[in-house]
């Protein structure tokens, strides 16, 4: 059995006073141990404080972007032993508004994820289709382009230690989102991608995730899914009792 994990990425949002708040809310509200294993992705200013915060409680740290070097002149860059280094355990590539707003492109998606893996850090992949690819029926071909391109060169241990993540990018911040039978189309065909290039085993090891507009309304029946293994959650993760409600429906 693959066990769930729920992710909340916060984006360029809070203070660090409200993420204290945020995850002591959090704290509170969950069982220890959890039946799902729970990531949170401040900003990069809270991490060292929020590392802290965090210490003795179930809830693990990502961080929402690297660089692909150690070190060098990259200003205003993170890499991946800052992140290593500062208590984080995951960290997210290739968010679609990465990929949108900052250019990037599955070369270097693919670069990152070499750089977190070699620093003991769990990539978060994204990747997903637009609207327009969804209605010319390009959805599966853009989501092996992306997988393709991401995971090149990595052994099957490698790709063993990701979680991917579906978003497709037409249901992210949006308030649509895609249908359970939707969603569960696009991983199934994650996992037989994962099957027919690595195999059966490494296909029904790795987690894949959904994301875009989760939401406590539509994460039970999501999870229910027999290939989505979790939920990767923006704006619902910014407020305790949403993402609670949606944590829950994990253990459901």
């Amino acid at each position: 059995m693959r066990r769930p994990i729920i992710a909340g990425n916060w984006k360029m949002f809070t203070t660090p006073a409200q993420a204290f708040v945020l995850v002591d809310q959090l704290c509170a509200g969950l069982p220890d141990p959890p039946a799902a294993d729970v990531v949170v992705a401040p900003p990069f200013t809270h991490l060292a404080q929020l590392a802290e915060r965090l210490a003795g409680h179930p809830i693990a740290l990502a961080a929402q972007n690297l660089h692909w070097e150690e070190s060098g002149p990259f200003t205003g860059e993170i890499s991946a032993p800052m992140l290593r280094a500062v208590g984080c355990r995951y960290v997210i590539v290739g968010h679609s508004e990465r990929r949108q707003h900052f250019l990037e492109t599955d070369q270097t998606v693919n670069r990152k994820i070499r750089a977190a893996l070699h620093a003991d850090l769990t990539p978060i992949l994204c990747f997903g289709e637009s609207l327009e690819e969804r209605e010319a029926g390009q959805t599966m071909t853009r989501v092996a382009q992306q997988l393709e391109g991401g995971l090149e060169g990595l052994t099957a241990s490698e790709v063993e230690r990701l979680v991917l993540a579906y978003e497709p990018i037409w249901a992210i911040g949006t308030g649509k989102t895609a249908t359970e039978e939707q969603a569960q189309e696009v991983h199934a065909f994650i996992r037989a991608y994962l099957t027919q290039h690595y195999s059966p085993e490494l296909a029904g090891t790795v987690r894949i995730q959904y994301g875009g507009s989760v939401k406590p309304q539509n994460a039970a029946q999501l999870l229910a899914q027999p290939d989505i293994d979790g939920c990767l959650v923006g704006g619902a993760s910014l407020s305790a009792e949403s993402f609670l409600a949606i944590i829950q429906a994990a253990w459901s």
